[in-house]
């Protein structure tokens, strides 16, 4: 007698290959998108503005807490200002954790776990937490779009995926500007 799990290779008695586990890029955009999207006010609203706009409105404080990083602390830090080495710079300092470039403020945001905000204290980045909106692009928008300012540099690897406080304030402290002592 031959006992069998299901999963032999067919009629040959020997067990099958597991299948690897496999997730595109376009996976990934869409379980975040849909983690997202938990924190619209209306999810479908939020939806159409993606579409239409790029850009919809989340609230901060449900889901995540995002970190506003002016864009010259983030160049200071990096050491460069040209896209491709402040992408691999912030790949590393956050640990892959996503990050998304909003045109409009001149700043990059991180997005963190909710309890950041209660936490957080650095003046030169402002953390966004209950209370508070925040525009986020569409989770497929990773370049420069006609429809807004705003693209991920580091796209969510997926849902909850997100930086560590810790990893942003070390950025923060290392791109802020010298402060010099006045001798009198």
């Amino acid at each position: 007698m031959h006992v069998t799990d299901g999963h032999e290779d067919e009629g040959h008695g020997l067990p099958a290959r597991p299948h690897p586990l496999v997730h595109t890029r376009r996976d990934r955009e869409l379980a975040s998108a849909t983690w997202l999207l938990l924190a619209a006010a209306d999810e479908r609203q939020a939806m159409r503005e993606w579409a239409v706009h790029g850009v919809a409105l989340l609230r901060c404080g449900i889901l995540v807490s995002a970190v506003r990083i002016q864009a010259d602390i983030v160049h200071r830090a990096a050491g460069a200002e040209d896209r491709r080495s402040v992408t691999e710079f912030l790949k590393e300092a956050l640990a892959g954790g996503p990050v998304f470039y909003d045109g409009d403020g001149g700043q990059f945001c991180a997005l963190t776990p909710v309890s950041t905000a209660r936490m957080w204290r650095l003046s030169e980045a402002e953390c966004l937490g209950r209370g508070t909106s925040l525009g986020v692009p569409a989770t497929d928008l990773v370049d420069r779009d006609p429809r807004c300012t705003s693209f991920w540099v580091v796209p969510m690897g997926g849902p909850a995926s997100l930086c560590m406080p810790g990893d942003v304030a070390h950025l923060v402290q290392t791109g802020r500007p010298a402060v010099t002592k006045r001798r009198g």
